[in-house]
């Protein structure tokens, strides 16, 4: 999957086409990712005890992954990534791999 959980997401198809986003959850199953305010569905929901209230409720509903594009934290532009191997080595012994942006060239490391 191209993009991870805590990236920032630009919509490129779909009712929220043009709008930004942060990965919420990253469903690797299904290829699908929820991000935080984008499409929201409505559900009814019954009363679950003194707590939890019935009602109607606005949760997000998971977008497919070929439908978000990744903002590079560098350039700031929505652009495709690629995958590349390191000369530092991980806690294994093997080279790293990371991603990159294709538009500026810049390796995306997550911060952990």
């Amino acid at each position: 999957m191209h993009v991870k959980c805590n990236d920032e997401v630009l919509v490129i198809a779909g009712k929220n086409k043009g709008m930004r986003g942060k990965i919420k959850k990253a469903l690797r199953a299904e290829d699908r990712v929820i991000v935080e305010g984008l499409n929201l569905i409505k559900r009814h929901m019954k009363a679950r005890g003194p707590g939890k209230p019935g009602g109607i409720i606005e949760k997000e509903a998971p977008i497919h992954v070929s439908n978000v594009m990744l903002i590079c934290p560098s350039c700031g532009r929505a652009a495709r990534t690629g995958k590349h191997f390191l000369e530092e080595l991980d806690h294994k012994g093997r080279h790293r791999k990371v991603r990159f942006c294709k538009a500026c060239n810049a390796d995306i490391v997550e911060s952990k």
